[in-house]
């Protein structure tokens, strides 16, 4: 995912207001491990979050797409980004909090896979440390069969991204993306197959209980729900 997106990643969600989840997720921070404490955000991305959090806290980022990571870089210079797989990334240090935001912990597409990257994550957080998951959406609530059509119209960049919403067993969102790009040096076209994992609430809350999670409360950023946990002593 994202070797050739990533270019376009930023311009397909800018109607996402990153200012004022950040701003919710610096005071539910604040409040459990305190301004300027040590943050380690897995799955950063482009560095959306990162580029406001670091307002408040000592950041660091990982991602699994270079090409991501590429961008986090120039919108984030001097923040220390790592490439790994947050199933089974190393980092040898703990931090104060953790967060994986906007549904990128759907990418552990089975219970497995989610309690692979819990049991991870939990390594490189300290106890009592802080932990906020963004989680994707439920089996209930994902609609199949949804045509999607999403532009760019910019005076040096048109996009285009289509794709019809299914899923594998119920279990597994797949979105067979095709992308058409437009820029001054020409047009091109290319298809990335993103497959997110659909958990149930409880699901979510049983995987994070047995990683030693206390869930504090839940909330929510962008509209999928959010949950807030303390790592047990």
């Amino acid at each position: 995912m994202y070797s050739q997106s990533a270019s376009v990643y930023d311009a397909l969600s800018r109607h996402k207001d990153y200012g004022a989840a950040t701003a919710t997720l610096s005071r539910i921070l604040s409040d459990l491990v305190g301004p300027g404490a040590s943050l380690l955000d897995v799955a950063c991305g482009t560095g959306r979050h990162l580029e406001r959090l670091r307002e408040h806290f000592q950041v660091t980022g990982l991602d699994q797409s270079e090409q991501m990571l590429q961008v986090a870089q120039q919108r984030c210079p001097g923040v220390d980004l790592h490439l790994g797989d947050m199933r089974d990334f190393s980092l040898d240090r703990q931090f104060d909090a953790i967060t994986c935001l906007f549904g990128s912990i759907a990418y552990a597409t089975t219970v497995e896979d989610l309690e692979s990257f819990l049991r991870n994550v939990v390594r490189h957080l300290r106890p009592g440390g802080a932990l906020v998951i963004e989680p994707w959406l439920t089996p209930e609530r994902f609609i199949r069969g949804r045509l999607v059509l999403d532009t760019v119209d910019d005076p040096d960049l048109k996009v285009a991204r289509v794709y019809v919403t299914r899923d594998d067993h119920g279990r597994v969102a797949v979105y067979d993306m095709q992308y058409l790009v437009a820029t001054p040096e020409g047009v091109r076209h290319f298809t990335e197959v993103e497959r997110l994992g659909l958990f149930t609430h409880q699901e979510y809350v049983d995987v994070l209980r047995r990683a030693e999670i206390s869930v504090r409360h839940t909330g929510d950023l962008f509209g999928y729900g959010l949950f807030v946990g303390v790592r047990e002593p």
